[in-house]
């Protein structure tokens, strides 16, 4: 389970002192825990691996958008920190199919459903996020389904 991949990870960063690291694993942890708490007022059951891989994708996302805007206003340090965060919160995120091979999924996923127009756009991502959404960036995704729908 990545979840023990990632209390493994922080253990060892304790015990190397690689303070950066072991900052970087702890705010995976309380971010799946946060999860964990929000889950719990709800009905709905995931598989654990799907619930930290939603996590670990959307803490990708806001630190490459953060990387992005620190770079834009010159504060390369701040940059710097959130490359390091990004690249530890990478090694647990299972991998990721190119785009090409997204492409060919949106393809398929077009076709079954029969999808033609933007108007097809939901239906399609619902599918390829319900199917493949472990596999694959969706932020990056929405882009290509709107590429193909149009």
């Amino acid at each position: 389970m990545i979840r023990d991949d990632v209390k493994a990870a922080q253990i060892a960063a304790m015990k190397a002192g690689d303070k950066d690291r072991s900052t970087a694993t702890r705010a995976i942890l309380a971010k799946i825990k946060d999860k964990d708490i929000e889950l719990r007022t709800k009905d709905s059951k995931l598989d654990d691996d799907v619930m930290v891989t939603d996590v670990l994708q959307k803490m990708a996302k806001q630190r490459r958008e953060s990387i992005e805007m620190f770079e834009t206003g010159g504060r390369e340090e701040l940059a710097k920190a959130e490359k390091m965060e990004l690249s530890v919160i990478m090694e647990f995120l299972p991998a990721q199919l190119s785009e090409e091979e997204t492409v060919a999924l949106i393809d398929d996923i077009k076709n079954e459903l029969g999808a033609e127009s933007m108007k097809d756009m939901g239906r399609v991502m619902a599918e390829l996020k319900s199917r493949h959404g472990t596999e694959i960036d969706m932020s990056k995704a929405s882009s290509l389904v709107k590429a193909a729908l149009s």
